[in-house]
C-alpha cells in the first residue's frame, strides 16, 4: 500500500511533527501525555537554541532535536532515537547537564535556584535491562534509596520504548497510548482511527501528508527516509544474524551437553558393575582425576 503520511521516526517527520513554530500545539498536546499532568499541566512553550558549544571539543555542537521552554522556565530536551547505543542513559544524563549550566547567572549573587529540566526520550529500541520487563514508560528521577521519597524533582528522564507498545486501535485507553500509536503506525495508516477524531490529531494527519509537502520538503523527506530504511536494514540484518548463529550455537551446546551427559552416565554405570577406573577412563575418554570428582560428587 502506497503511504499517504510521512513517517514521524524520520528526523523530517519528527520535526516536522513537533519541531516547527505552526505546530507549537501538537508539541504542547504531546508532552502534556507523555508527562501525564504529573508535573501540571504545560500551558505554552517557546523553542529554545537548538546548539550548544560546550568546553571540550567532544561537546562541539551539541544538537537536540527539540529543545523548548515553558512559563515557568522550565526546560524540555525530546529526542527520537533510532538506534540503541552503547552507553545511551549515561549519555541522556550527560547532555541534560547543558540546560542545567546555562541557568547559572555570571556577574550576580547567585543561589544556585534551578528550574526543572525534563530529557524526554523516544526510543526505537530496547534499553538493556536485567529483567525482561514489557514496561514501555519509564520516569526517572533523583530519590532517596531508603525511603524512595522524590529528593530533588529537578531533573525527569523520560524513556518511552515504542518496540514494546503493541497495543491495537481498539485498546487506545488515554492520549498518551494514542499518541504513541501514531508515531508506531502513522505511516500505515489511510485514514484516523475512529478513537482518534480530535482535532489536534485531525491536524497531525493534516501536517504529516505526503502530498502537502513542497518540492523542497519532498526532497528532504526522502534523504531522512532512505537514511531511516538503511539504518533499519541494518539492525534487521544484525538481528537476523544473531537468530541464526543463536540457533547454530545452540544446536551445538546441545549436542556437546548431550554427549558429555551421556559419558557420565556410562561412567556411573561402569563404577557401579566395579569396573577399575583407568578402563572407565579409556571407555568414556574422561580423565581419571574428573571420573573421581563425578562420583565423589553423585555420592559414589
Amino acid at each position: 500500500m502506497t503511504e499517504k503520511y510521512i513517517n514521524p521516526l524520520t528526523d523530517f517527520g519528527f520535526k516536522k511533527l513537533f519541531g516547527e513554530e505552526s505546530t507549537k500545539d501538537l508539541l504542547l498536546d504531546f508532552l502534556n501525555a507523555i508527562l501525564q499532568n504529573e508535573e501540571g499541566i504545560i500551558t505554552s512553550i517557546e523553542f529554545s537554541i537548538n546548539e550548544h558549544l560546550g568546553k571540550m571539543e567532544v561537546d562541539r555542537k551539541v544538537v537536540f532535536d527539540i529543545y523548548c521552554t515553558n512559563k515557568r522556565g522550565e526546560k524540555f530536551i525530546v529526542e527520537m532515537q533510532k538506534t540503541r547505543q552503547a552507553h545511551y542513559k549515561d549519555r541522556s544524563l550527560y547532555y541534560a547537564t547543558y540546560p542545567i549550566q546555562e541557568q547559572a547567572i555570571t556577574g550576580e549573587n547567585w543561589n544556585f535556584k534551578l528550574n526543572a529540566v525534563y530529557s524526554i526520550s523516544i526510543l526505537d529500541f530496547l534499553l538493556p535491562e536485567k529483567n525482561n520487563s514489557q514496561k514501555y514508560y519509564r520516569k526517572v528521577k533523583l530519590i532517596d534509596t531508603d525511603t524512595k521519597d522524590v529528593f530533588s524533582n529537578k531533573l525527569t528522564f523520560v524513556y518511552v520504548e515504542l518496540p514494546k507498545f503493541k497495543k491495537e486501535q481498539n485498546e487506545l485507553k488515554n492520549q498518551f497510548e494514542k499518541w504513541l500509536f501514531l508515531l508506531k503506525h502513522l505511516p500505515r495508516l489511510q485514514n484516523l482511527p475512529i478513537k482518534m477524531q480530535e482535532n489536534i490529531f485531525k491536524k497531525v494527519m493534516d501536517v504529516a501528508e505526503l502530498a502537502k509537502l513542497n518540492k523542497e520538503e519532498q526532497a528532504a523527506y526522502e534523504q531522512s527516509l532512505k537514511a531511516y530504511r538503511d539504518l533499519q536494514n541494518v539492525k534487521d540484518t544484525y538481528f537476523e544474524e544473531g537468530e541464526i548463529k543463536g540457533r547454530i550455537q545452540g544446536k551445538i551446546e546441545g549436542k556437546i551437553e548431550g554427549k558429555i551427559e551421556g559419558k557420565i552416565e556410562t561412567a556411573i554405570n561402569a563404577q557401579k558393575q566395579g569396573l577399575p577406573i583407568d578402563v572407565i577412563a579409556a571407555i568414556t575418554q574422561i580423565a581419571e582425576n574428573e571420573l573421581l570428582q563425578i562420583f565423589k560428587d553423585k555420592g559414589l
